[in-house]
Formats: structure tokens, C-alpha cells, sequence
């Protein structure tokens, strides 16, 4: 079935509301349940976000690809999937979307819905995870698409829960998520004078596995 433009925005609207509600929310129940310790707080976060995952792209990864993600977006304008117009409108819906689904979880868990995070997560370190946890992501999807399509959904939320501990920014991989999370000055939130270091490591380490991925596989240029 072919699909139209608004419905691909609306998928990537809705999915990107829901996998930061679930981001934020879990942030805050888990935060709320673990008693003060980060760890538990923390797996309690991973969870429900590696979980999200699977069941959005699964859902809607036949009506838009189920980018989510301006990273992704840009890596599948690079590779000739979508076109530079429809690519700016996904990343649109999907900043918009991740803010909407930052202000859902505060609304479930009656806290402010407008705020703005004062959670430091700065320096080369952290800058160099989020380029890792980019890299690893774009990767995944772009070698999974060409080993077995179908098990996309499977691979990107297991990869974001294995991201979330092996990685010292937590994985965010995503300039909509980074974005969104700004929004929010609970457990999972980022101070906005933060995003853009973390935005242009997600962005640069994406093109880079793009290439990356155009080697190994023995890609031509479009």
C-alpha cells in the first residue's frame, strides 16, 4: 500500500511523541521507585525505551521507514531514499513530536510541562559517546536492512538498550531526542547549552557510518 505524505508525517509525529514519553516517563517513574540508586533508575529507564522501540518501528516502519531520528532521516536523504523536502518536513514532525511527548510524560506524572533541564552532561567524553552510540546506530540499521530487513525493529531496540550502559552520555543518537529532552528537567533530561555539542557528534558520526556502511557493503555512489 502505498501511502501519502501526511501519513508518513503523521507516523513519524506520533512515533517520535511516544518513544519520548516513554523516554521521559520511564525516566521519572523509575527515578521516583529506585530509592535513590542511579543504577536501578537507570535500567529502569533502559527497559521500557529499548522496548518502545520494537513496537514503534514495527508499527510504523511500514507507513514512514520509522526514522524517528533527524539522523537517520539525513542518512536515507544521503542514500537517495527520500527526497530533500519530505527529508526537512520528517525532521520537523519529528522535533515538534519529541516536545509534544516531553510534555505528555509531565502532564501523567503532574509536574510543569514547560521546563528546561539543568542535567550538565558535558565534554569530549560525552560528545565522543554520543559520536559512538550514532555510529553504532546508523550501523545497525544499515546492515540489518541488508541482512534481514525484518528484523530491524529487534536490532534498534536491542542495540538502544545495550547503548544505554555501554556508552557515558546514555545514548540519546538522536538531535530530536537531544532536542526534546532539553524540555525536561527530570532524570533523562539534557541542559539545552549541552544539545548542541551532542548534536553535531549524533550528525557527524551518522554520515560517517553511512560511508562506513557504503564500504563494507560495496555500495556504488547513487
Amino acid at each position: 500500500m502505498a501511502y501519502s505524505n501526511i501519513q508518513k508525517l503523521a507516523a513519524e509525529l506520533v512515533g517520535t511523541a511516544f518513544l519520548l514519553a516513554t523516554v521521559v516517563g520511564s525516566g521519572i517513574m523509575a527515578e521516583q521507585l529506585a530509592g535513590g540508586n542511579v543504577a536501578i533508575a537507570l535500567l529502569g529507564n533502559t527497559i521500557p525505551t529499548g522496548a518502545i522501540l520494537f513496537v514503534l518501528i514495527t508499527m510504523f516502519g511500514p507507513i514512514s521507514g520509522a526514522h524517528f531520528n533527524p539522523a537517520v532521516t539525513l542518512v536515507f536523504f544521503l542514500r537517495g531514499e527520500i527526497a530533500a523536502k519530505a527529508s526537512v518536513l520528517f525532521v520537523l514532525v519529528q522535533i515538534i513530536g519529541g516536545i509534544l511527548g516531553v510534555w505528555a510524560a509531565h502532564l501523567m506524572f503532574e509536574l510543569d510541562v514547560m521546563q528546561f533541564s539543568q542535567k550538565v552532561r558535558s565534554g569530549g567524553a560525552q560528545w565522543f559517546a554520543e559520536g559512538v552510540a550514532s555510529f553504532g546506530l546508523v550501523t545497525t540499521i544499515l546492515l540489518t536492512i541488508k541482512a534481514r530487513e525484518t528484523a530491524v525493529a529487534m536490532a534498534v531496540g536491542l542495540y538502544i538498550t545495550a547503548a544505554y550502559w555501554f556508552t557515558a552520555s546514555t545514548s540519546f543518537a538522536n538531535p530530536a531526542v537531544t532536542i526534546a529532552r532539553s524540555f525536561s528537567d527530570t532524570f533523562a533530561g539534557i541542559r539545552p547549552a549541552d544539545a548542541p555539542g551532542f548534536i553535531i557528534s549524533q550528525l557527524t558520526f551518522a554520515v560517517l557510518a553511512w560511508l562506513f556502511c557504503k564500504w563494507i557493503l560495496g555500495e556504488k555512489n547513487n
